[in-house]
């Protein structure tokens, strides 16, 4: 278009329908649709990522409106423009909040002035524990606020990162994760909440909500729910492997936590999965994205496609094809009939979509179906009156005082005592020197998909900033895990043997020298995380700890000096010697930036750990599965081990002791229609202040399919004083008592069903419920 048909265009907008505010929304989506020819439609399922850096961006990440002109000149516009904070690459810094508000701000206002209808873009970006931006604050990884079980905490931890990426421009989440990891192998646990479909329900519920609060109000995002569906437990642990569970399995774990989000939560967008389950990929499952997600549950909202997986209907090159598709035109066909909306990341096979409406393989309705609700949701985010954002607002709102304080809250909520022989809390008083050690004591680990934190805490920096000079702090490495680290590297490098355990002896002649030994291990941003190619795993065939982090341990307890082991990981790690080995093991996963500060108000003693697990540890990778609600004719036994879990679910220590009363129900019996709820009172018993996680677990006792011998349905997180007692009342609804029948029929069977109530999955009482 030339400049005298954009001002004509621009001119000829005003007074439309369209772009009257005070319209509704399904009436202004009408009258634009209808103005829209075929390519500025397809433009519409079309996103830019990679591809910004070649058609939008010269060499240091800024908008050249040259560059737009020759790639964008025809005036039909983009739909989406990906992850606009990595402006120069992935791995390289990226801008900071106003710098990046400005280069969003310049995007918008050329794609608006020159497209012939003026249809705003809207720009999206990971944020699976803060904005993965630079300056933006990070807080724990999804497992560790699984660990929290804390639905309040989590929603505010989102509103602030929605608040943070929406004053750069940024409209839409890709997050919350509410996939339900069922096998630790798998490199991507951490972004999971847990292995339970409940918890994950509550608390990817808790995130949407947080993320779409204030939309109206240009304060909100659009969530995207990930990865539909049953991600979390590919064949034999490797990423993106087939499925194989049956639909009943498939609703009751997998489904159940994105129906809950979206009747609960109202998200309004879902990310297809690169998986498939019974033989068909999600990117072309009709049934998955049309027959439930539409048509069964009422979805109203889009599909956007995982990063290429709409190519990966047909073969992409270097990784795998599922082999479904011919080409990138057949895949598009499949996607767009199965309901995928947009293609992300970048042009594609979306691309071909108007050769197959031109030649009759796709009709213009087909498409139109599509663009309607995304097209909503721009005018829903006000984002034809309000394009712009404050790049003044951005500098002073990221990562500021209360936002820091937020996540420091998260960090302590998280943190999880295992084992405590007494050692803990640590007695500053008696002591004069405490050696740090550890390759995880002096680094930050913020895990994957993470932003670059102003500043980031470690255990080491955490100790010695609390301690002062009352206590001396030695510190050495011990040993490497892998070489360098980074998430961002392709190349994991094991460490040295013979290096390790030079280090190792020196680290020896250290902790000769203290009273006591913080060991701080686990794992790195390498050794668990998203294998997205062939030459980028992070899935593995075993549980233990990499390297000589297990020599490290043996060789410090060794010295007789108790022994604090701190584990700092993203997936489960089978770590039964250093259990055994260590006069204290906390459980921290990854605690975001204010990480090392938690850790150390941990060990001294300024707060008592109240963290629970969210997912099963195992004793070996031979113990998977392990997950706690495992049918009845499940772990039977092995040959010369133990069939028990390492440390089961929905358990964790505290540095109080605390007495749960019998389960008392309100009502013994119900109807199957009916709700009642159970009470317990709860007294702390200790001389500290400390935190209680309350669980409600239920079985079926006779059903007319097998169901789990216990399956969380309630929790409730509480502080109490030393002598304080609470009562904690946790509801009993349909949705506790309902399972998917013998003939697939979501229903409540009559019956005794057993109604348990304890500080974990293992430490119950039980009371019985009939429902008549």
């Amino acid at each position: 278009m030339s400049s005298v048909d954009l001002h004509v265009a621009e001119s000829s907008r005003h007074g439309l329908p369209y772009r009257d505010p005070q319209l509704p929304v399904a009436q202004r989506v009408a009258d634009l649709l209808g103005r829209m020819t075929v390519a500025e439609k397809i433009a519409q399922m079309t996103c830019l990522w990679n591809s910004k850096n070649e058609r939008l961006l010269d060499a240091s990440g800024n908008f050249d409106p040259k560059i737009a002109r020759r790639h964008f000149g025809h005036g039909n516009g983009v739909g989406q423009i990906g992850r606009p904070s990595d402006a120069e690459g992935g791995a390289k810094p990226g801008k900071d909040p106003r710098a990046s508000a400005e280069l969003v701000n310049a995007m918008q206002r050329w794609f608006i002035e020159n497209s012939r209808l003026g249809i705003p873009v809207l720009f999206h970006d990971e944020c699976l524990h803060g904005h993965v931006a630079v300056g933006a604050t990070s807080f724990p990884q999804p497992i560790g606020l699984g660990s929290t079980f804390n639905p309040q905490l989590v929603k505010r931890l989102y509103e602030m990162t929605a608040a943070e990426a929406r004053s750069r421009g940024i409209h839409q989440a890709l997050g919350p994760v509410v996939d339900v990891a069922r096998d630790p192998r798998w490199g991507r646990v951490e972004e999971t909440f847990g292995e339970d479909p409940h918890l994950a329900a509550v608390l990817g519920t808790a995130a949407v909500l947080g993320t779409q609060d204030g939309i109206p109000d240009g304060l909100g995002m659009i969530a995207t729910l990930k990865h539909f569906a049953a991600h979390g437990q590919p064949e034999s642990g490797t990423n993106c492997a087939p499925v194989s569970v049956s639909e009943r399995h498939l609703r009751e774990t997998f489904l159940d936590p994105f129906w809950r989000a979206i009747r609960d939560g109202g998200a309004r967008s879902v990310m297809a999965s690169y998986n498939e389950i019974d033989g068909v990929p999600s990117h072309a499952s009709t049934w998955l994205l049309r027959d439930v997600l539409r048509d069964e549950w009422g979805f109203d909202g889009y599909v956007v496609s995982d990063y290429y997986g709409v190519r990966e209907l047909a073969e992409r090159p270097e990784l795998y094809g599922h082999h479904v598709a011919e080409d990138g035109k057949d895949a598009a066909i499949l996607a767009v009939r199965a309901g995928v909306n947009i293609e992300l990341p970048d042009p594609d096979c979306y691309t071909e979509l108007p050769a197959a409406i031109a030649d009759g393989s796709l009709a213009e309705s087909e498409v139109d179906a599509l663009v309607a609700p995304m097209l909503a949701t721009k005018f829903e985010l006000g984002l034809f009156e309000h394009p712009y954002v404050d790049p003044g607002e951005a500098e002073s709102l990221v990562a500021c005082e209360s936002h820091c304080e937020l996540a420091l809250e998260a960090a302590r909520q998280t943190v999880t005592l295992l084992e405590n022989n007494g050692v803990l809390p640590l007695a500053i008083d008696r002591l004069s020197t405490i050696a740090v050690i550890g390759p995880n004591a002096d680094r930050p680990l913020l895990g994957g998909y993470s932003g670059r934190p102003v500043q980031a805490s470690t255990v080491l920096s955490g100790l010695r900033e609390r301690l002062g000079n009352a206590v001396e702090v030695l510190y050495h490495k011990g040993c490497e895990i892998t070489e360098g680290g980074s998430w961002w590297e392709d190349e994991v490098v094991p460490s040295d043997p013979e290096e390790d355990r030079r280090m190792i002896a020196e680290a020896v002649q250290i902790a000769d020298k203290a009273d006591v030994v913080v060991l701080v291990v686990g794992g790195n941003e390498q050794t668990s995380r998203e294998a997205w190619m062939g030459n980028h795993l992070g899935d593995r065939v075993n549980l233990q700890m990499v390297g000589r982090q297990d020599e490290l341990a043996a060789a410090l307890a060794a010295t007789g000096k108790p022994l604090v082991s701190v584990l700092s990981n993203g997936r489960p790690l089978a770590v039964s010697d250093l259990a055994e080995e260590s006069s204290a093991l906390l459980e921290c996963w990854y605690l975001g930036q204010e990480g090392g500060r938690a850790v150390a108000e941990a060990l001294v003693g300024d707060y008592s750990p109240g963290g629970k697990l969210p997912i099963t540890i195992p004793r070996s990778a031979g113990h998977v599965p392990a997950y706690y609600n495992y049918r009845p004719s499940a772990r039977r036994g092995y040959l010369f081990d133990d069939v028990t879990p390492l440390y089961p679910f929905g358990y964790g220590r505290s540095y109080t002791t605390f007495k749960i009363g019998a389960p008392i129900l309100a009502d013994r019996v119900i109807s199957v229609d009916g709700s009642t709820s159970v009470s317990v009172t709860v007294t702390n018993t200790g001389k500290v202040t400390g935190d209680e996680v309350v669980q409600l677990y239920i079985r079926d006792l006779v059903s007319s399919v097998t169901r789990p011998v216990k399956e969380l349905k309630g929790f409730q997180r509480i502080t109490l004083q030393p002598d304080e007692t609470q009562t904690v009342s946790l509801p009993i609804t349909s949705d506790s008592l309902a399972f998917w029948n013998l003939r697939k029929e979501y229903v409540v069977e009559p019956g005794d069903f057993s109604v348990m109530v304890g500080p974990s999955s293992i430490d119950l009482q039980t009371v019985r419920l009939t429902v008549a």
